[in-house]
């Protein structure tokens, strides 16, 4: 037998792996027994022979007879034993099911059965060192089952594991070393395939894991409790939910310390009052953490096998539903809300277009109750004139046709609310959703704006004609003035002087209003006396409210003064007065009324608005009208909101005067009952002046017969009215000023170029040809700083106020000799407000 590499183990031969070897031996020892004893026979007899006894030697000779024949007996028999036994060890060891070895005193193979050679794949030589070479690493399995032979020595048998690849399948072995009672040196090896019992195990393994991390993360809470109410057993969830750990809970809290309201009428493993076997519900738990979380729980009771009360309980922590419920509800209420707050209609129609539902929004458009409403067909609440429009709209959208995203209908009803209809089906369904926006206000407005339109037009146009005839009515009263100089009273002229003096300042009243109405007056806030305002204002008044309607005016006793306006203080009471006037188609009675008002405290207005304490000068206007319905007071102004048919009014004389009361410092209330008047209340700030102001706040004609209207400084007067620049530069040559004149702005300049005159005061119109006076008088400032300028125009003062700077001023057309002279006076001599 040759050795392996390893010095340990002999390659094993097939000869010695039959039986015959075991049969010769045998054999071999039986003959030489019988050998020896014929051989001690042979000298017995011998003995005898010689010594003459030969009746015993024929006795002799029987028993060696005899012996020889039994011994050849007994040889076959054990021999035949011997055999029959070799058979059925080599059959039971080829049948094993396990791979086996039987190796000698140095370590050679004796026997190998074949599966032991099919599991090494050497069907010729099957040895330990075949068994080696079938891992990558033979010598380390080789120094193994030497180690194992070594460990079975003194025990008597030994057992390991390996583990390799076959083909690329796992295959696990046990390896069994059992030495051989009596054969000293002789061990037995046994091979067994454990790779189904590791791939059992690993499997079963890998089912706990699951069924581990099943339970630890499962949605619910698993427990069990024993009869003292301990924990056994808890899941990762209800440790988290509790937020404890598995070491802290089992064995040493019991059930009841985690929930907020334990049962008294239970035992401590239950979780309801009454206890029972089966126990379900939602309760408060709290965890260590003291949180607090509602759960459902369901809790069985039952018995082990040791007969022991424990629980086998699910919790559901409701948190997370909780929170679905809310944001559901939230969700239904918002949804709910923006049903039914939304600004506009809304309304569920089924596939037969009948209304399902609809919002408080739609019910307000129509003026009916919702009940009204749903259930009925949508059609019944438009207007007939919608009908066919709708209906077929409707139609096209149900059958998917093409059309218009939206159409404007009518509703049914008094009010002739227009809406704009969207109407869209629900996917899936044949329902649809349909909104309603109101239009009415929008269309209202747009009338407004086409009448206000019209409005502005007229007064632009006013503008236009008012700034024309200030020019002529400048000329004319400017003229009458120059002849008056020369026709003193008690001459047969100076009467019919006056009367053109007199209507041209008729005219220039008429025109003052024009400008009031197109709103493109010059505002010169100054104090006033409102009984004074009122007296002159009440020839006016009269006119306009007609004879139908009985005008009473009462006056304050010691009325304040106020500071103000004239012009917009006469627009607010005439706007005032002519709503009042409308408000009485029929007739009535118009009281105008003013007092002093001292209010200590704050006082709440109808409108919301708060009148702070101090002194004030109230002025009402009070009819006996249809008065104002209340839903309608909070809008009567805001612009362009009016209750009169279209083209009776503009919607801007209440806003008109909320905004002049409101920009002179003042506030307006509003008191109105339906079918008994109306009464609007100004409050206006009393001005505190002593009676020698009040008196320099006379009329400029007034005021310049006190003064010395003569002068020598030089002005350059530029107007391209002609007959307004003759008159002008007369009137101040007359008054001693040296007065240079032109018709445009271009010969002014040139004018200044080559005369090189250095003018005191620049005296221009503004509206002129090619180049306005504003940039004529910045041209001119630029060479001249230090000269004052005096603008002259028959348009308001706001169209060029942001020209109005340090030495600028303004002097409106049209105006008297007296009035020139004066303005120019006053600028030279540092006197005028700018």
């Amino acid at each position: 037998m040759q050795q392996t590499n390893s010095g340990f183990f002999l390659d094993k031969t097939k000869e010695k792996q039959e039986s015959a070897l075991v049969q010769r031996n045998i054999r071999a020892i039986v003959l030489f027994l019988v050998s020896l004893l014929y051989g001690l026979f042979v000298l017995f007899i011998i003995n005898l022979v010689m010594q003459g006894y030969q009746i015993l030697f024929l006795l002799a000779l029987y028993v060696y007879g005899f012996i020889g024949g039994l011994g050849f007996l007994l040889v076959n028999q054990f021999y035949a034993d011997v055999n029959r036994s070799h058979k059925i060890l080599t059959e039971v060891l080829e049948k094993s099911t396990e791979a086996r070895v039987v190796t000698g005193p140095d370590s050679d193979t004796i026997y190998a059965n074949a599966r032991f050679a099919l599991l090494v794949g050497d069907q010729e030589n099957p040895s330990l060192s075949s068994f080696s070479m079938i891992f990558e690493n033979p010598r380390d399995i080789e120094k193994r089952l030497d180690d194992l032979r070594i460990k079975a020595a003194p025990a008597g048998s030994a057992v390991t594991e390996f583990q390799t690849l076959i083909k690329g399948k796992p295959l696990w072995l046990r390896v069994t070393c059992q030495y051989i009672i009596g054969w000293p040196g002789y061990v037995h090896w046994q091979f067994d395939d454990i790779t189904h019992h590791y791939q059992m195990e690993a499997a079963i393994h890998a089912e706990r894991e699951k069924l581990r991390d099943f339970t630890d993360n499962a949605p619910v809470g698993l427990f069990s409790v024993d009869e003292d109410g301990r924990f056994l057993f808890a899941n990762d969830m209800l440790l988290r939910l509790l937020g404890t750990d598995s070491e802290t809970l089992t064995g040493k809290m019991r059930l009841h310390d985690f929930l907020v309201s334990p049962p008294e009428n239970a035992r401590p493993c239950d979780c309801f009052e009454n206890g029972g076997d089966d126990q379900h519900g939602e309760l408060m738990m709290k965890g260590a953490d003291n949180r607090v979380f509602r759960a459902a729980i369901t809790h069985s009771i039952t018995k082990s096998e040791e007969g022991k009360v424990i629980s086998r309980s699910i919790v559901y922590d409701l948190t997370a539903e909780q929170k679905m419920r809310q944001a559901l509800s939230e969700s239904e209420d918002r949804f709910q809300r923006l049903f039914e707050e939304a600004p506009v209609g809304i309304c569920m129609l089924d596939a037969h277009m009948v209304v399902r539902d609809a919002n408080q929004t739609l019910a307000g458009m129509l003026h009916l109750p919702l009940g009204s409403i749903n259930g009925k067909p949508l059609i019944s609440h438009i207007a007939k004139e919608s009908h066919k429009h709708v209906e077929e709209w409707l139609q096209r959208l149900s059958r998917g046709d093409t059309a218009e995203p939206f159409i404007e209908a009518s509703l049914k009803g008094l009010h002739g609310v227009v809406t704009q209809l969207y109407a869209r089906k629900f996917i899936g369904s044949d329902n649809f959703v349909m909104h309603f926006i109101d239009l009415t206000e929008q269309k209202n407005l747009e009338k407004q704006f086409t009448q206000s339109q019209k409005m502005q037009a007229v007064g632009q146009l006013a503008g236009g004609i008012a700034h024309d005839f200030n020019n002529l009515l400048t000329a004319m009263i400017g003229f009458a003035d120059l002849l008056l100089l020369r026709h003193k009273p008690g001459d047969h002229s100076f009467a019919d002087i006056m009367q053109i003096k007199q209507n041209a300042n008729r005219a220039a009243n008429l025109v003052r209003q024009l400008l009031a109405f197109s709103r493109q007056q010059t505002l010169q806030p100054r104090v006033l006396d409102l009984t004074d305002v009122l007296t002159e204002l009440s020839h006016l008044l009269r006119r306009l409210i007609g004879a139908n309607i009985d005008l009473r005016i009462s006056h304050g006793s010691e009325l304040g003064l106020i500071k103000a306006d004239q012009g917009q203080m006469e627009q607010v009471i005439i706007n005032l007065v002519v709503n009042a006037r409308d408000a009485m188609p029929q007739g009535g009675m118009l009281l105008i009324r003013t007092e002093n008002f001292t209010n200590r405290a704050g006082l709440k207005l109808s409108n919301e608005e708060t009148l702070p304490p101090g002194e004030w000068v109230a002025i009402s206007v009070e009819d006996t009208g249809t008065g104002i319905d209340p839903e309608v007071q909070p809008h009567i102004f805001e612009p362009f909101f009016t209750t009169k048919d279209v083209g009776a009014g503009t919607g801007l004389g209440l806003a008109t005067v909320h905004g002049i009361v409101h920009q002179t410092g003042g506030y307006i209330a509003l008191n109105s009952t339906v079918g008994k008047g109306t009464v609007f209340t100004i409050y206006l700030s009393r001005h505190r002046e002593t009676a020698a102001d009040h008196n320099r706040a006379e009329a400029p004609e007034e005021k310049a017969a006190l003064t010395d209207l003569t002068g020598s400084a030089k002005i350059l007067l530029v107007e391209d009215e002609d007959a307004v620049r003759i008159f002008s530069a007369r009137a101040l040559g007359n008054k001693g000023y040296q007065v240079s004149d032109a018709p445009s702005a271009a010969l002014a300049l040139h004018l200044l170029e080559e005369k090189k005159i250095v003018p005191d005061v620049l005296i221009t119109d503004v509206m002129m040809p090619e180049m306005d006076g504003t940039a004529l008088a910045k041209i001119v400032r630029e060479k001249y700083p230090q000269i004052k300028i005096i603008f002259i125009s028959g348009y308001a003062e706001d169209r060029f106020k942001e020209h109005l700077g340090a030495n600028v001023y303004f002097l409106p057309k049209p105006f008297t000799l007296k009035q020139l002279a004066t303005k120019v006076k006053e600028v030279i001599d540092g006197r005028s407000d700018a």
